[in-house]
């Protein structure tokens, strides 16, 4: 006998996993929520949601400096003390309003650490180390993501920093090295050199942001090195020990770099190792493969967010939720998946993935870059437009620095990746995926006329220079 029976269990209550939980019950099912740690998850305390608490003032004050009568009345430095309180105000390590709100949802929240034990059967062990058992119809797996460490000599000894340590900071350390040049990194560069610190940032590839358009990553560690951030790029970490209240960092070009804390970022892995996962016959620590409507095994085993095989983002995997939520519905009611689950789906989870990385300049992307088109099979044609050039983004800051890109599918004649660099970019975006997730036709784009004088006028230029 089990000491809970529920339709859904979901392991796992950050975001991904609360909106499978909160979408199935809202439709009728029964559901109950594990989680270990911190209701609300990685997102809410110590990534998404603290990392831009921590950059939005940074942004601010860098785009006062490029706006003459603002950069005279604006003088001084970002007050780190008073950012960091605001910050505690959206992310401090306090999950009890979230816990409210499972309670006031009607689903049922352990605290403990979920493992199956067999086919649709969970074990949750509490704190005090007693277990609860639950008997669910499906089992949910949302246990997103751990840091990476690479085997570097001594890094387990000098107490690095990872993303949860870098956006619950106390006080800004005076220094800071960082390992790795992908999107934590650059975040966490801007963040901190906004914020005083002297900042070393090692990239063991030949540029930043390697998943980006090569332009973006070449255009980013321009700003960060003209901004002061010593960016060192094709160099990696060999050793690393504390010496005198330092990290020192020794580098495989010969050199050392010290400072007061090092961070790594490079790199995640699902959080899957201690699931279970063997009880049936599946392989720990590794991600689970689910199709496109979450399912892992047979009708019962489903996952989503980093623990799953898609984009590693929190606006990514609440769409595989609400996905997940509504097929363990449908299948729970006998009803048929419906027409959402099928081309579109598909479309929007592995070719059309839209990300923004706040750094300075922002970078926005969607869908395929060229490189990425090409080696699918694609025909494309890629063509850019400086953003400078276009009156809005003039209008927006002095020496306004940035482009736009779009890939063009030329058999199709649709756009299928589009990529924005420069300030404020970061909510042209969404029209980009509108496009690509449509598949709408750029002869039909050129009738979508964008407002004068807005950065959106560069649509107009990029479809006048693929020759429309």
């Amino acid at each position: 006998m089990s000491d809970l029976e529920v339709d859904v269990v979901v392991i796992g209550a950050g975001p991904v996993g609360e909106n499978v939980a909160d979408r199935a019950h809202q439709q009728g099912l029964s559901a109950a929520i594990v989680e270990s740690r911190l209701v609300g998850g990685e997102c809410s305390y110590y990534a998404c949601i603290p990392s831009k608490a921590l950059l939005r003032p940074v942004d601010l004050y860098a785009a006062t400096q490029r706006m003459p009568g603002v950069a005279q009345a604006v003088s001084g430095t970002v007050d780190a003390a008073k950012l960091l309180a605001r910050r505690d105000e959206f992310a401090g390590e306090d999950d009890s309003g979230q816990a409210d709100w499972l309670s006031g949802a009607g689903i049922t929240l352990l605290r403990g650490h979920g493992r199956l034990a067999g086919e649709r059967a969970v074990e949750v062990t509490h704190a005090d180390g007693t277990t609860t058992s639950v008997a669910a119809r499906s089992v949910v797996v949302a246990t997103g993501s751990v840091p990476v460490f690479p085997p570097v000599e001594g890094l387990d000894q000098v107490n690095a920093w990872t993303n949860q340590e870098a956006t619950q900071v106390k006080e800004i350390p005076s220094s800071l090295v960082i390992l790795g040049g992908g999107v934590v990194g650059v975040e966490m560069a801007t963040a901190f050199h906004g914020l005083g610190a002297r900042v070393t940032l090692v990239q063991h590839s030949e540029r930043l942001i390697p998943a980006t358009e090569p332009e973006a990553g070449r255009r980013l560690h321009a700003s960060l090195t003209a901004s002061g951030v010593d960016v060192r790029l094709s160099t990696s970490l060999t050793a690393v020990r504390r010496e005198g209240g330092e990290v020192v960092a020794s580098l495989d070009d010969g050199t050392e770099v010290r400072a007061a804390e090092l961070l790594v970022a490079a790199g995640r892995r699902p959080a899957t190792s201690d699931l279970g996962l063997e009880s049936v016959r599946l392989e720990p620590g590794t991600h689970l493969a689910a199709d496109d409507t979450t399912t892992v095994l047979g009708d019962w085993l489903y996952a989503v967010g980093d623990a799953s095989t898609g984009a590693q983002l929190t606006h990514m995997g609440k769409y595989q939720a609400r996905i997940c939520g509504d097929v363990l519905v449908a299948r729970a009611n006998g009803t048929p998946l419906g027409g959402r689950y099928s081309h579109h789906a598909a479309t929007a989870e592995h070719t059309a993935v839209p990300q923004v990385i706040f750094t300075d300049p922002q970078v926005a992307a969607v869908g395929l870059t060229e490189a990425a088109a090409r080696e699918a099979g694609l025909t494309v044609r890629a063509v850019s437009y400086e953003l400078g050039s276009v009156a809005g983004a003039s209008l927006q800051a002095d020496g306004y620095d940035g482009f736009a890109s779009i890939v063009v599918d030329t058999d199709r004649g649709v756009i299928v990746g589009a990529t924005f660099v420069g300030q404020d970019v970061a909510d042209m975006v969404h029209a980009a995926t509108i496009a690509v997730v449509g598949e709408v036709p750029v002869e039909r784009l050129w009738h979508a006329v964008p407002s004068f004088p807005t950065m959106s006028e560069v649509w107009l230029r990029l479809l006048e220079t693929y020759g429309l």
